[in-house]
């Protein structure tokens, strides 16, 4: 078990019938001490993970019942298709080793939570599958909006996050104290600064975080989030809408 290959989980479709090692966490378990159902996690994807008592050690089984969820784990085993799920793997488990236990019950289960209490626990809903997917689907519009203003000509500029004024004068500002000078503002947008910019560089685009202070509790309003702005000189109105559809298309793409 020392020679196993460590692995992503998200590689496992290479190792079909192969032994692996994963380390993870236990995102969720079931089973009725004969034979337990680990779901596990690693940050690239979940893999159930099989264990029948009586093909492993006395000691992993004894483990195996004692694990709660997001303890963390070495798992060794062997990677074979799921039974009645086509182009699903899962690991059948012939060895845990234990990085820790979680000692305390984790809060959130598979009941309905209100928002309230989930954003109360917002460092411990990142590892939901939803919270996941999103995150990583964020990750993967930001990577194509880089690379699409890459390979066009554009430039990368960092508007302010601190400003002297309003850029937009239909929303209220978030001020704080700038030394002895007076307030400054959380930026809007970093529109205005891309407007400068685009006469030195041609082509810019800023990709950052803006403040809105308007407070509200609809979906329809944020105080906090990320935008992208994008200037190009020389570029009329039919430009402009090709530039646009071509980057909606790479990121759907």
């Amino acid at each position: 078990m020392e020679n196993t290959k460590t692995i992503l989980i998200s590689n496992l479709a290479k190792y079909l019938n192969q032994e692996i090692t994963i380390q993870g966490w236990l995102h969720n378990k079931r089973g009725n001490g004969k034979i337990w159902f680990l779901e596990l996690r690693d940050g690239s994807g979940m893999v159930q993970g099989v264990i029948v008592t009586t093909e492993v050690t006395a000691e992993v089984a004894a483990l195996t019942e004692k694990l709660t969820m997001e303890s963390s784990l070495k798992v060794t085993g062997k990677v074979n298709l799921h039974p009645k799920k086509a182009n699903v793997y899962e690991l059948q488990i012939s060895n845990l080793d234990l990085i820790q236990l979680a000692e305390h019950d984790y809060p959130i289960s598979k009941k309905e939570h209100g928002v309230d209490f989930l954003m109360e626990h917002r460092h411990l809903w990142l590892r939901s599958s939803s919270q996941w997917a999103i995150q990583r689907i964020r990750n993967n519009i930001i990577y194509e909006t880089f690379k699409y203003f890459e390979n066009n000509g554009f430039i990368k500029f960092d508007s302010p996050i601190l400003t002297p004024n309003a850029c937009e004068g239909t929303t209220e500002l978030f001020d704080i104290e700038y030394f002895e000078l007076g307030k400054a503002y959380l930026s809007q947008s970093g529109q205005l600064y891309l407007e400068a910019a685009v006469m030195s560089f041609g082509r810019v685009f800023d990709f950052g975080p803006v403040f809105r202070a308007e407070k509200s509790k609809t979906r329809r309003h944020l105080t906090e989030f990320w935008m992208m702005d994008a200037e190009s000189a020389f570029v009329d109105h039919q430009g402009n809408m090709i530039i646009q559809e071509n980057l909606i298309q790479l990121i759907l793409v």
